[in-house]
């Protein structure tokens, strides 16, 4: 008979099971939204792309919109700024959304969201709530909460405006940039952002 090592544990095959299935289910809602948008995804897609019956996922996630939030647990992934020269900051800024998207913009939740966000209420809702809740803290670092606060919302539109543009609506104008061309040519406009005078001041 075979023992673990003292110290060790491992989860039962049904957990294990229940892990797989769950990120097949949240694989395949992310794939469906980032095609169709919240609107026209439905539970029976998803599970047909997951190899499951939509049972399961009412199951796990309750309703489109219990799949939604477990499909958009959104990470920004921002980077220390509090090292980052004043100079450098929005070069940094830019470069970071850039790297994220470049791989495979379909498959970034984010921009996921953003496709969704466009129709519905509740997309737009949870964008701004992760913008908020992530954007101007990590500018508080680099520029103090109050500076951070009246410019997060202005910056967020700059490089949500990329991600729309570039990545979902295709504009051939800003397609046809390379990164390198879009970091200097966006840069700037996020740099007068964070200098210039905010809301109320």
């Amino acid at each position: 008979m075979t023992r673990e090592p003292a110290g060790e544990q491992t989860s039962p095959p049904s957990e294990r099971r229940s892990d797989r299935t769950r990120a097949a289910i949240v694989d395949a809602a992310r794939k469906q939204f980032a095609a169709h948008g919240y609107e026209r995804t439905t539970i029976r897609a998803v599970a047909a792309d997951a190899g499951i019956d939509p049972s399961m996922v009412m199951r796990y996630y309750g309703s489109k919109a219990g799949l939604f939030d477990a499909a958009l647990d959104i990470d920004l992934h921002l980077p220390d700024l509090s090292a980052v020269a004043p100079a450098d900051l929005a070069r940094v800024m830019v470069r970071h959304f850039l790297t994220r998207w470049e791989g495979d913009p379909s498959d970034d939740a984010l921009l996921v969201l953003l496709r969704s966000a466009v129709t519905n209420e509740d997309a737009a809702a949870r964008m701004h709530q992760i913008f908020t809740a992530q954007v101007a803290p990590a500018l508080a670092t680099a520029i103090g909460p109050d500076r951070a606060a009246s410019r997060a919302g202005l910056v967020s539109a700059q490089l949500l405006g990329l991600g729309l543009s570039r990545y979902l609506l295709r504009l051939p104008a800003v397609t046809a940039l390379t990164p390198g061309e879009i970091e200097a040519g966006l840069a700037p406009a996020i740099e007068a952002t964070l200098a210039g005078p905010g809301i109320g001041e």
